[in-house]
């Protein structure tokens, strides 16, 4: 790909990353405050297991779409290596294929997710429950993306260049 493609796939990747990394960090203060407060202070807070969850939710879409540019999703690959490089090349780009029509599916159905609850209120936070959906549009956009920039490598005979150390 081009260089400010591959640079942007980079930095979204480097992102995503980050505020994955960031997300167990706060998710570990909150229930280690929960934790905390129930059993020491006698007074479990109302908020922090849907905290927890909203931010689980939001840590896992976005460092899913990290795996995707990086590599480090679930795929066999028994078959494909068994195969000679030309066929090996078509199953690669089918499996491609299909994970870039996976993304647009999930950004596709989760802006409609995100839309027909964004009216419902999250009562221990009061904020939209739609928040809680919204990583799924945002990673469905970035699968589709890295599937995309995967195939183009995988047809320039390259491949993506890792972020992941």
């Amino acid at each position: 790909m081009g260089g400010f493609l591959s640079r942007f796939s980079a930095h979204a990747s480097l992102a995503m990353r980050w505020v994955a990394a960031i997300g167990l960090v706060l998710i570990t203060a909150v229930i280690a405050w929960q934790v905390f407060a129930r059993y020491v202070l006698n007074a479990s807070p109302a908020w922090a297991e849907q905290v927890a969850l909203l931010v689980m939710i939001w840590f896992v879409f976005l460092a899913a779409a990290a795996g995707v540019r990086e590599g480090f999703h679930i795929r066999i690959a028994a078959f494909a290596d068994a195969l000679k490089p030309g066929p090996r090349r078509v199953v690669h780009l089918v499996a491609h294929a299909v994970v870039a029509v996976f993304g647009l599916a999930l950004a596709w159905w989760g802006v409609e997710l995100s839309r027909e609850v964004w009216s419902h209120v999250i009562p221990t936070l009061g904020i939209s429950r739609g928040w809680a959906y919204v990583p799924m549009p945002v990673s469905g956009v970035l699968v589709f993306f890295f599937a995309v920039e995967h195939g183009i490598h995988e047809l320039r005979g390259s491949e993506v260049p890792p972020q992941w150390n």
